[in-house]
């Protein structure tokens, strides 16, 4: 028989500043919910040219990447690139050490970038394993109807009898983006008992039990049941709804670095300063996209065959 999560806690998003000139809605990552293992940061972002996330590092950690509109350009000091569009991911393994830039397309119909960003903290013993990338494009993610008025995405994980493409990320990660366009429209999502799951409304209103959520509300779950379920209370209403395994471990986190202790923090920062064990690289790189690309760029770029990330799965 199946039991369903009880709510831990929840809370409206606000918009905050990141990287330069960007607008983000945090709700992982904040003074409401610091961590919740795996998952160290959650921002709900939209960012236009001149702002982006310029040249800075990463280390112990996974990011996960989903456009919702708009292009993001991304460059990294191994000399990989690429672009993600419109429904496109990218599942980035940081490992020991990354520096890369993420910035915004700019679009010739002026719009914005939209997206959801998670950082993923790595398991202690693949926290100094190589960076690698995981792309899944758009139209490569499995869906499934259940019913006329309800679409999942299934980007990590099993919805409704449906698996995703697997091996996209090392820590274990579900995923699932839900779609209806009526009102009172039930869903229902499995997950493991070893796994914290929270749940982020994106457009419109999501209820679970006799609690209705607006959009850009978090809400976290406790790991009391087997399954969440809920309705949705509006029409045209959308949410992301995520889950990872609990890692048994210590998380000390100082900005994009994460490791298990502080004297590890601190041979990370040496290694960044110095250049060294994994940042041999960083010094003196500057990524070509810094101050900005064009969507035209883009199509040249493209034509020429320059977009191609290590180690692509397309």
């Amino acid at each position: 028989m199946t039991t369903y999560r009880s709510i831990q806690k929840h809370f409206m998003t606000f918009e905050q500043e990141e990287g330069v000139g960007a607008r983000v809605r945090r709700s992982v990552g904040t003074m409401k919910q610091r961590m919740f293992s795996p998952f160290l940061m959650l921002d709900d972002f939209y960012v236009k040219h001149p702002a982006g996330f310029p040249d800075h590092p990463h280390h112990g950690q996974e990011t996960i990447t989903y456009v919702l509109n708009g292009m993001v350009a991304h460059e990294d000091f191994t000399g990989a690139k690429g672009v993600l569009g419109k429904g496109d991911l990218q599942f980035m393994t940081a490992g020991k050490g990354i520096v890369h830039s993420e910035i915004p397309v700019q679009m010739e119909s002026g719009e914005a970038c939209h997206g959801l960003q998670f950082w993923v903290d790595l398991p202690k013993d693949l926290k100094w394993c190589e960076p690698r990338y995981r792309n899944l494009r758009g139209d490569k993610i499995p869906v499934v109807r259940p019913n006329e008025n309800l679409t999942v995405k299934v980007i990590s994980g099993k919805s409704y009898g449906v698996d995703s493409v697997r091996d996209l990320a090392y820590t274990p990660i579900h995923m699932y983006h839900y779609l209806t366009n009526k009102a009172g429209t039930q869903w229902e999502q499995e997950f493991p008992k070893n796994f914290n799951v929270f749940m982020y409304v994106m457009k419109g209103k999501v209820s679970v039990g006799d609690q209705v959520f607006p959009e850009h509300t978090a809400v976290f779950f406790n790991t009391d049941g087997d399954a969440v379920k809920g309705e949705f209370a509006t029409d045209d209403a959308q949410f992301a709804i995520m889950g990872g395994q609990i890692l048994d471990q210590q998380t000390i986190q100082h900005g994009p670095f994460v490791e298990t202790d502080r004297e590890s923090l601190m041979k990370v920062f040496m290694n960044y300063q110095y250049g060294i064990n994994g940042f041999e690289r960083a010094k003196g790189w500057q990524s070509s996209i810094i101050h900005g690309i064009t969507e035209k760029q883009v199509r040249e770029n493209e034509a020429k065959g320059l977009y191609k990330l290590d180690h692509e799965r397309d």
